[in-house]
This record gives structure tokens, C-alpha cells and sequence, in this order.
């Protein structure tokens, strides 16, 4: 497969570091009669840390690293020496990263932007030496505090592309053709279902020196959401698309019932999709002749609600692609209230 080292989910082992024990020492040297509590704090132990790069799009330098431990801070030394902190590990990782609890699902935290560093297990906090216990009433405690024990847990990380537009249709409906034509993104094309096995990105230029991000999923079938097909595996990097373009290719009989078909299998999915930006496009133009095509344009007409703007096009003679980047370009630069 041409890009089998797309990877979007992986499952790690995090461990961060133990914090030091604090000190409990005295100090004792000739011709210092009054020589008190001196123990120093604790290192704290080492985080693990999530950084996001905007050069990364997959996963796949963690699908084998799947226990990552962080080093353990030092104890706490005399003459009020605080010990080191154990080594913190930076884990780079695509933007548009959401990490999990293995366990009960829980989003721990996301990385949306190239450089930003979250915490995502935090290393124990170093014991406080003696010296910080020292008081009037109490001139030479002989305690100190251990060091809080490191964070062991299973965590998911799941990639969501970030995307402005994200191509939503069954396989077959012109999806990657379009992407390949608007863009300079070369995915697989070929004539049959499921050519596109992982997503695709593409940066479409506009005029003015503007451009957008279109993504490109694998496409879904009915019963996605029952675990037919691949579609529903990719739906997640649609989540974080501002516009979704609903494909329906110009040999289907019933348009409206494909786009319904696709909008079921959304709201099973995830019911926020459908409070989404949303534009109807009828693709493959060129095997229509003009009677056809205005029966399709009618089709769109009567049958599609008035708040979802349609078109057709052709990504083989480029028909009808200016007015289709005008659309979304106007309505990814729309505020919400004015779109509709």
C-alpha cells in the first residue's frame, strides 16, 4: 500500500518520574557551635511531554515505542543541595493530536499548535528537606519528606488532520480526483471503492494569494457506523474541519438519498458533524448532457433544503471548480450567523 506509514492511533505506556526524598541532615563543622538543620529538597521527577510539529502528519514513529519512562529526580543533599530533577521526555507529535485515557476514554488534552508543549504525565514532586521544618519551638527536626511517587498509565493518542474542508462522500464520488486537480496532492486514483485507504491533505490556492486546506477521507458506505466499510475509522479527522463538502457522484439515480444516507451515517457517528458548514456538490459533470444536467439542477432545486448551497462540477474538464472554491471560500470566511 502506497501509504501504509500513515498511523493516527496509537497506544503507549507512560511512566513519569519519582520525585526525590527530601533531606534530613545537620549541619556539623568545627568552630560552628550553632550549626542547624540544612537538608535540602528533593528533584522533582521527570514529566512526559507532548510537543506539536508542524512537520509531522502521522503517528508512526510511536507505533513501536510503547513504553516510555521518564527519570526519577535526585534526593535532597546537605548544605540545603536541592536534587535534580529527573530527565523529562519530549514525545513531537502532529498537530491535531487528542490524547486519551486508555482506560475510560477521557481527553486528557489536545495539541492544536506547532510548538506547544503540554504536560501529558506529570513527574512526583520532590519531598521538602528539614530545613524547611525548622521553627522556634522545634530547632532540629529530624524528618524530611519522600519524594510523591511518578504517574503509570496506559494512554491513547489519536490524530485529527486539521483541515478547513473535509470531503465527505461514498467511495467512487470524485473525491480524490477533486482534491488532485484543485491541489498538488497526488492520491491514489482509480475506479474502484476504496482506492483511498488513508486521508489525504491538500492546500488549494485562491485568488488574492489566499488558499485553504482540504482533506480527503477514506469514503464510507451505509452502515458505517455498524463497521461496514473504512470510512468510519477516518471520520474523526473530519471533526476539526470547519466546512464539510458532501460529494454525490452525477451517475447516482437518487442524490438526495445518497446525501441523506451520508448524513445518518455522521449523526451516528457524532451529531455535532451535522451543526457543521455544509456545501451539496454533484461531481463527474462531464457524463451529463445539458437536459441532464438541468434535471439534476432541478433535482437540487426542489429537493435539497435552500440553506445548503449546491453545485455541480467536473474535475476532469474543470467545470463549474471556480464557482465551487468561490462557495467555500465565502463561506469559510462567513461568520456562523451569516452563513445561512
Amino acid at each position: 500500500m502506497a501509504n501504509s506509514n500513515f498511523i493516527d492511533y496509537v497506544k503507549v505506556q507512560c511512566r513519569s518520574g519519582h520525585g526525590g526524598a527530601g533531606s534530613s541532615h545537620f549541619r556539623r563543622e568545627k568552630h560552628v557551635p550553632l550549626g542547624g538543620p540544612d537538608g535540602g529538597d528533593g528533584g522533582r521527577g521527570g514529566h512526559i511531554i507532548l510537543r506539536g510539529n508542524a512537520q509531522l502528519w502521522t503517528l508512526l514513529h510511536l507505533k513501536y515505542q510503547k513504553h516510555i519512562t521518564a527519570g526519577q529526580g535526585n534526593p535532597g543533599e546537605g548544605a540545603g543541595r536541592t536534587g535534580a530533577q529527573g530527565k523529562d521526555i519530549i514525545l513531537e507529535v502532529p498537530i491535531g493530536t487528542v490524547a486519551k485515557n486508555a482506560e475510560t476514554g477521557e481527553v486528557k488534552l489536545e495539541v492544536t499548535e506547532d510548538g506547544q508543549e503540554v504536560i501529558l504525565t506529570p513527574g512526583g514532586r520532590g519531598g521538602l528537606g528539614n530545613r524547611n521544618f525548622k521553627s522556634s519551638t522545634n530547632q532540629s527536626p529530624h524528618y524530611a519528606q519522600p519524594g510523591e511517587k511518578g504517574v503509570e498509565e496506559w494512554v491513547v493518542l489519536e490524530l485529527k488532520i486539521l483541515a478547513d474542508v473535509g470531503l465527505v462522500g461514498f467511495p467512487n464520488a470524485g473525491k480524490s480526483t477533486l482534491l488532485s486537480v484543485v491541489s498538488a496532492a497526488k492520491p491514489e486514483i482509480a475506479n474502484y471503492a476504496f482506492t483511498t485507504l488513508v486521508p489525504n491533505l491538500g492546500v488549494v490556492a485562491y485568488r488574492d494569494y489566499k488558499s485553504f486546506v482540504m482533506a480527503d477521507i477514506p469514503g464510507i458506505i451505509e452502515g458505517a457506523a455498524e463497521g461496514k466499510g473504512l470510512g468510519l475509522r477516518f471520520l474523526r479527522h473530519i471533526e476539526r474541519n470547519s466546512l464539510l463538502l458532501f460529494l454525490v457522484s452525477a451517475e447516482n439515480v437518487n442524490i438526495k438519498e445518497e446525501y441523506e444516507t451520508l448524513l445518518g451515517e455522521l449523526r451516528k457517528y457524532n451529531p455535532e458533524l451535522l451543526d457543521k458548514k455544509r456545501i451539496l456538490a454533484v461531481s463527474k459533470a462531464d457524463m451529463l448532457d445539458e437536459e441532464l444536467e438541468q434535471e439534476v439542477q432541478k433535482i437540487l432545486d426542489n429537493e435539497i433544503p435552500g440553506d445548503i448551497p449546491t453545485l455541480i462540477f467536473s474535475s476532469v474538464t474543470q467545470k463549474g471548480l471556480d464557482p465551487l472554491k468561490d462557495t467555500i471560500m465565502r463561506m469559510l470566511t462567513q461568520k456562523d450567523e451569516e452563513v445561512y
